[in-house]
């Protein structure tokens, strides 16, 4: 039977959130009234995160109740990382579409994970700028900035934790012909790591719509 990707990143790093909690529950409660609690509540917020699912679907999340410890948990979450629907590479028609004002803009052949994605994103070392692809309820959106890394942790906009960042800065055209306005935000300087921790997509929409 083919697998049929179902599960967006965002929505894997909230279930596996989830089974870590559950595996934390089974080393340190020993009352099963609790546990079973605890089972039930990590299961329905991870059913919440999806609009609409299948009975098979949903079956392989209420599975998570078999988690007991870190050897259940790898083997539960490694079968549901199977299911996760990969970032769309984009074509170099949608780079230009994305970025118009970047001439030959190509991706780095390196680091980029698309199976663990919910935006791409990478830096020109050279020129500071960082380049992201961001989803929303439109579609893509592309956006460059420039980054500042900063030696302390601030609250990345994008996945909410405290965190390394950067400065994401982007300049934008004002009201008046020749004036720009500038927009900055905290996000993770580690944009891969950024990636491993979004819970969901409110925050990325929020930030696209103050950066633009």
């Amino acid at each position: 039977m083919k697998r049929e990707p179902f599960i967006r990143n965002d929505q894997f790093n909230l279930i596996k959130r989830q089974v870590l909690h559950l595996v934390n529950g089974h080393a340190t409660v020993n009352d099963q009234h609790v546990i079973g609690a605890m089972e039930s509540l990590s299961v329905e917020k991870a059913i919440e995160s999806f609009p609409l699912l299948t009975d098979t679907q949903r079956d392989l999340l209420n599975q998570m109740v078999q988690v007991v410890d870190k050897e259940t948990a790898e083997q539960y979450l490694m079968e549901l990382e199977k299911y996760i629907i990969p970032f769309q590479e984009p074509s170099e028609q949608k780079l230009k579409k994305l970025f118009p004002k970047v001439k030959k803009m190509k991706l780095p052949k390196e680091n980029l994970n698309f199976q663990r994605m919910t935006f791409l994103s990478f830096d020109d070392i050279g020129t500071k700028k960082r380049y992201m692809i961001v989803p929303t309820q439109k579609g893509l959106v592309g956006l460059t900035g420039t980054y500042e890394e900063t030696k302390t942790k601030q609250i990345c906009s994008i996945c909410n934790r405290l965190t390394p960042v950067c400065m994401f800065m982007t300049k934008t055209k004002g009201e008046s012909i020749g004036t720009y306005t500038k927009k900055g935000n905290y996000i993770c300087q580690d944009a891969e790591d950024c990636n491993q921790h979004v819970l969901s997509l409110d925050k990325i929409e929020k930030f696209v719509e103050n950066m633009k």
